[in-house]
């Protein structure tokens, strides 16, 4: 299994409607090898400020323990060389199993980001892999090539480059913010 470049997505959610709609969505985009949820914590504080925390990956057990072995190895390489990357790649494995999955998060990530929310309001923390990316990444790096910046660009940036007008920026903009009250 090639491992693609890794992303954190925080998200918030206002007075949130859950009908399973981005649960589907992170769904088709695994079936089509597009994305993978790693792991994925939701955390939900209703009116009263009651929490509910649950976890989300859409990897298939064996790419769980394959991914736990390739997480295991490099930190044992780092440690001790050769010798480490291979205990570590069973002992990450072994986690994988014990643990019955990938996850980096644990509640006490969770319980940074309840602070933040207010109640009757959501979080999610997404952590991706961009499986597209392999290839490209790949294909960068046989060049020599290497990342410098990345990031997520504003609607409003795209006016400036002819991509949409201003009216299609503000629509753009509304929707990615509807939720929020800042």
């Amino acid at each position: 299994m090639a491992i693609g470049p890794i992303q954190l997505i925080v998200l918030g959610f206002t007075h949130p409607d859950f009908r399973g709609e981005v649960i589907a969505e992170l769904e088709k985009l695994r079936r089509t090898d597009t994305i993978r949820v790693i792991d994925a914590i939701a955390v939900h504080k209703d009116p009263k400020g009651t929490i509910a925390v649950e976890h989300l990956s859409n990897l298939s057990p064996a790419e769980a323990v394959e991914l736990g072995s390739k997480i295991g190895a490099l930190i044992g390489l780092g440690a001790a060389g050769q010798e480490g990357a291979e205990a570590g790649a069973v002992k990450g494995a072994e986690s994988v199993r014990e643990k019955g999955g990938v996850h980096p998060f644990n509640d006490a990530d969770a319980w940074d980001v309840l602070a933040e929310i207010p109640n009757d309001s959501a979080a999610a923390l997404l952590l991706i892999e961009h499986h597209w990316a392999v290839p490209l990444r790949d294909a960068v790096a046989r060049a020599k090539g290497f990342r410098i910046s990345d990031g997520f660009i504003s609607p409003f940036d795209l006016i400036a480059i002819g991509l949409v007008n201003a009216e299609e920026a503000q629509e753009l903009h509304d929707l990615e913010t509807a939720g929020s009250t800042r």
